[in-house]
């Protein structure tokens, strides 16, 4: 087990490096780096409760169940949030497949019904 000054420094290390790795990340991969954290939340919470089943005192099991609500919490918002943010990608695929004109050709198609030059 780890003790004192050195899970200390090892907390600090890992949240440097987590702050420095998230920070440079491009807006564009932001959507597939969701889907991945997901699924490290989901071992937080699995980590959470074997921490739990371990507890013997009650400090300890107040902390292991408050670790198991917080992590449950976010990995249930963090696939919330990565589905709708994934719904706002269908919506526009959809409306397509239906029939669904995008602005530049219902002006067109309007100009046409006017007998104008679309081009």
């Amino acid at each position: 087990m780890i003790d004192g000054y050195a899970a200390v420094y090892i907390f600090m290390l890992a949240a440097f490096t987590g702050y420095e790795v998230i920070g440079r990340v491009p807006v564009i991969l932001h959507t597939p780096l969701m889907s991945g954290s997901n699924f490290v939340h989901g071992i937080v919470v699995v980590g959470a409760m074997v921490a739990l089943g371990q507890a013997h005192t009650t400090a300890e099991q107040i902390i292991g169940f408050v670790a198991v609500l917080l992590g449950t919490a976010n990995a249930v918002g963090g696939y919330a949030v990565t589905e709708r943010m994934l719904e706002m990608f269908k919506s526009s695929r959809d409306q397509a497949k239906a029939g669904v004109v995008g602005a530049g050709a219902a002006a067109a198609a309007k100009s046409d019904e006017a007998g104008g030059d679309a081009h």
